[in-house]
C-alpha cells in the first residue's frame, strides 16, 4: 500500500512532462503564427509609410500611357505576294513618317500600319538603308499620329533603365523592361545587309516581332530602336532577328544613326555617309591605352592619314590612338568605321585621342565617303553574306561573277564564275558605281526578286536569271 501510494507523485510528474511535451508543438506553432503575423503588420506598415513602389507603377504606367500612342504594328507583303511579314515601328515626325526596320518591311513597297486605337492605314515605303537596317515609312494621313519624343544629344549609358515596345509574337503593343546592359556590341547579326555594329545592348525582354519598334527611357523619349535578340538555338548563341526566343540580350540601334539616315532619306532620298580619312592599325583589333603604366581602355591606332582628309585638318597623325569620337567611346575600328559612316558629312565631331601616352582633344569636320560603295565596302561584304555573290572588275571595265558560294541565291538562281553582268532590273551595269547603284535600287538584300542580266566571259547567249533572297 505505501509503494502504491509512493508511485503517485511520480506518477503526476510524468504526466505532466507527457503533456508539456504534447503540448510543446502546438505552443511552438502558434507562437510561430504570432511571430508571422508580427511580421505580416510589420511588412504592410512598413509598404504604406514608403510609397517607393507605388511611385515606381505610376512611373511605369506614365511612360506606357505616353509611349503607346506613337508606336505602330506593321504588316507588309512582297511585291509578289508571295510571302509577309510583321513587325513595329514609331511615329517619327508631324508630317507622318514613321520609322521600322528595314528587314521588317522587305521588299515591300507599300505597308499597312495599326495604331493602337486599332485604325488601320496605308503607308509607303520612303526609303530603306540595308547597311545600318532603318526604313522610313509615310502614313496616308497624320490623324491620329502621335510623334514620339527624342533623346537627341544625350547618350545613354550602361545601367539606365529602359523600355522596348513593339509586337512580340504578334502581341501587339506590348511593353518590356529593363537596362542597359552595354554598349558599342556587334552581335553580328547579319540582318538585311546590315554592316553596322555600334548597337546598345539591353536585357528587356524583345523577341520575334519587337523588331522596328522603339526603345525608350524613363522619360518616355526614344534612344533607340529594337533591331535583334541573341539566342542559345545551338552551341553557340547567335543574333538573330526573326528567330528563336528572348534569352535576356537584345540589340538596339542608337538614335543619333536613326536620325542622320531618316533625317537624309526624307530630305535627299539618299543616304551620305562620313568619312575621317585614316586608316587603320592594330590588325583590326583595339589598341591598350596607357596612361604611363595604366590601363585606360582600348582605343583605334592610326596606321596612315589621307593627305587633306578630316583627321589630317584636324593635326590627328599616324600612331595616334583615338579613344572616343563624339562622345561615343570607340574599342575597335569597326566601332570607330560605324561612328563615323553614319554621321553627316559636314558635321563637327569632338576627337579624344592620345600621343606618346599624352591625351589631347581635336575637332574634326567630317566629308564624304566616297561610297559606300568603295571597292571592298560594305556593299561587297553584304553581297557575299546574304546573296552569296563575289565580284571582280574587268581589265577594260564591266563587273564579272569572281565566284557564287554553292546553295547560295546567287548560284540557285544561275550566276557562276566568269559570267558578265550586263544590267540589273533594267539598269546597264557599265562599271562598279553603276553596280553599286544597282544593287542598292534592287533592295536584293531584303528579298525583292532581282533580274541578273548576265553574259559568258568568253562570249555566248546572254541569260537573265532572277536572284531571290529568303528573309529567315
Amino acid at each position: 500500500m505505501r509503494r502504491f501510494i509512493s508511485l503517485g507523485p511520480a506518477a503526476v510528474v510524468l504526466l505532466t512532462v507527457v503533456a508539456a511535451l504534447l503540448a510543446a508543438p502546438e505552443v511552438l506553432r502558434r507562437t510561430e503564427a504570432q511571430q508571422s503575423q508580427a511580421q505580416v503588420r510589420l511588412a504592410r506598415q512598413e509598404l504604406l509609410q514608403d510609397d517607393i513602389l507605388l511611385r515606381i507603377n505610376r512611373a511605369n504606367r506614365a511612360v506606357a500611357r505616353s509611349v503607346e500612342p506613337g508606336v505602330v504594328h506593321i504588316m507588309s507583303a512582297s511585291r509578289m505576294g508571295m510571302s509577309g511579314s510583321a513587325g513595329s515601328g514609331w511615329v517619327y515626325d508631324d508630317s507622318g513618317h514613321i520609322i521600322t526596320n528595314a528587314h521588317v518591311v522587305g521588299p515591300a513597297d507599300r505597308v499597312s500600319v495599326q495604331l493602337y486605337t486599332g485604325r488601320l492605314m496605308n503607308a509607303r515605303v520612303v526609303g530603306v538603308d540595308v547597311y545600318t537596317d532603318v526604313a522610313v515609312l509615310r502614313a496616308e494621313d497624320t490623324l491620329g499620329l502621335v510623334p514620339l519624343p527624342r533623346a537627341t544629344g544625350e547618350m545613354p549609358e550602361q545601367g539606365d533603365r529602359v523600355f522596348a515596345f513593339g509586337s512580340p509574337f504578334n502581341f501587339k503593343f506590348s511593353m518590356s523592361e529593363g537596362i542597359v546592359s552595354g554598349l558599342g556590341r556587334d552581335p553580328n547579326t547579319g540582318v538585311s545587309g546590315s554592316t553596322f555594329t555600334n548597337f546598345i545592348q539591353t536585357d528587356a525582354a524583345v523577341n520575334p516581332g519587337n523588331s522596328g519598334g522603339p526603345l525608350v527611357d524613363v522619360l518616355g523619349r526614344v534612344i533607340g530602336m529594337n533591331v535583334a535578340i541573341a539566342t542559345g538555338r545551338s552551341s553557340e548563341a547567335q543574333a538573330t532577328p526573326n528567330e528563336g526566343q528572348s534569352a535576356g540580350i537584345s540589340f538596339a540601334i542608337p538614335l543619333p544613326t536613326i536620325e542622320s539616315v531618316a533625317d537624309q532619306i526624307i530630305e535627299t532620298g539618299r543616304v551620305a555617309r562620313g568619312r575621317l580619312g585614316i586608316s587603320f592599325g592594330g590588325f583590326g583589333r583595339g589598341q591598350p591605352i596607357l596612361d604611363g603604366e595604366r590601363f585606360v581602355g582600348l582605343g583605334v591606332s592610326i596606321a596612315q592619314i589621307t593627305d587633306g582628309g578630316p583627321a589630317q585638318q584636324a593635326g590627328l597623325r599616324p600612331n595616334d590612338i583615338i579613344e572616343s569620337i563624339g562622345g561615343q567611346r570607340v574599342s575597335s575600328p569597326d566601332l570607330l568605321r560605324a561612328v563615323v559612316n553614319t554621321v553627316r558629312p559636314g558635321q563637327e565631331l569632338k576627337v579624344r585621342a592620345w600621343r606618346q601616352g599624352q591625351p589631347f582633344e581635336a575637332t574634326v569636320v567630317l566629308d564624304e565617303l566616297d561610297s559606300i560603295n568603295a571597292i571592298g565596302g560594305p556593299t561587297e561584304r553584304m553581297l557575299q553574306r546574304q546573296v552569296g555573290l563575289d565580284i571582280r572588275l574587268g581589265r577594260e571595265g564591266g563587273v564579272y561573277v569572281r565566284s557564287a558560294r554553292p546553295d547560295s541565291p546567287a548560284s540557285l538562281a544561275g550566276l557562276s564564275t566568269g559570267q558578265r553582268i550586263l544590267s540589273i532590273d533594267g539598269i546597264p551595269i557599265e562599271d562598279y558605281e553603276a553596280f553599286i547603284d544597282a544593287i542598292a535600287t534592287s533592295r536584293i538584300a531584303l528579298g525583292r526578286a532581282t533580274k541578273f542580266l548576265v553574259v559568258p566571259e568568253d562570249g555566248g547567249e546572254r541569260q537573265e536569271v532572277t536572284v531571290l533572297v529568303r528573309q529567315r
